[in-house]
């Protein structure tokens, strides 16, 4: 009689930890899997530093992952962060990226470009790859397609198993402000921005459930990112040393005012559009501290203010 009791209990006990475990993920988990999460893939330059890869970005969305971006080493980047090996994000397994943008085609940008379309392919993706971005990227995944024929063929025809669609592309080019892409998850306007003489050079504005995500892409100070910049949880902008700027040779300096913008300018934006949190990345240093970038936006900027690194990810 006792023994029955004692089981009958522990049966019960069981049964309330059961439910309330149930009850934690169907009101807790839908919300964490939600909410949009930003990975920085990569936050270098054109300069070759080796702890900052060339500018790549995820966002991560409902367990779906959307690239900007695909500078020299992204996919490696993507791949670590994948739980193969050893990351925390089912979505940036290799054969589930299927989608990516590209703010201009510089090479820092665009450079792993031939590594996105083949190496999940070979990893198992079993769809097009689906590319946004300007004129010139339709050209150069032709290109990169046909310098390859000789590798995908053998893949498809040898005795190595392969599917006959990850290997290939839908590019979309783009070439003035609007809503480029939508689905279920996200929303996502492109807008030109100041990149020199570069005509088509854009930023994206990332609008989920949760968040609005803007990234600047490369450009000096932008009237029109401002126009795009309004009630932002997350503003990625690039920037160059206000303090080394100075030792720049003079044509350089033309250059870079043209093209980039410095850490004094940015924290006058970033005051302007008071975003609740700022990231530097595609970061200039030529030799300044990071305590010197954030001493330089704070002279006009009091907001979360935080310095991109490599597999960082950012809520």
């Amino acid at each position: 009689m006792l023994k029955t009791r004692f089981l009958n209990n522990a049966l019960n006990l069981y049964k309330k930890k059961l439910f309330f475990s149930l009850l934690f993920l169907i009101t807790i988990s839908p919300i964490s899997f939600g909410d949009t999460k930003l990975i920085i893939l990569g936050s270098g330059t054109p300069n070759p530093d080796p702890e900052r890869y060339g500018s790549g970005y995820a966002i991560i969305v409902n367990e779906s992952a959307y690239i900007v971006d695909f500078g020299p080493g992204i996919v490696r980047r993507i791949s670590a962060m994948s739980p193969s090996w050893g990351g925390e994000f089912p979505s940036m397994e290799l054969q589930k990226i299927n989608i990516a943008f590209l703010t201009h085609i510089h090479s820092d940008h665009s450079g792993a470009l031939a590594d996105l379309i083949l190496t999940p392919w070979i990893m198992g993706r079993d769809e097009p790859l689906k590319l946004y971005g300007p004129p010139g990227l339709n050209a150069m995944s032709k290109n990169i397609t046909e310098a390859y024929i000789h590798d995908i063929n053998y893949r498809l025809y040898g005795s190595q198993p392969a599917n006959k669609l990850g290997y290939t592309t839908q590019v979309s080019e783009i070439s003035s402000d609007g809503v480029i892409f939508k689905d279920e998850n996200v929303e996502v306007t492109a807008f030109k921005n100041a990149h020199g003489d570069f005509e088509n050079s854009f930023g994206f504005l990332f609008t989920t459930k949760d968040k609005k995500i803007l990234l600047s892409g490369d450009t000096a100070v932008s009237e029109n990112l401002k126009k795009y910049g309004k009630d932002l949880d997350i503003l990625v902008h690039e920037v160059f040393s206000s303090e080394t700027f100075v030792n720049k040779t003079k044509d350089w300096q033309i250059y870079h005012q043209a093209h980039h913008t410095s850490s004094i300018d940015l924290g006058i934006i970033a005051n302007e559009l008071k975003p609740k949190k700022l990231v530097l990345s595609h970061i200039l240093f030529w030799g300044a501290s990071e305590e010197s970038l954030i001493n330089d936006v704070k002279k006009n900027f009091n907001g979360e203010t935080i310095i991109a690194n490599d597999l960082m990810v950012i809520e």
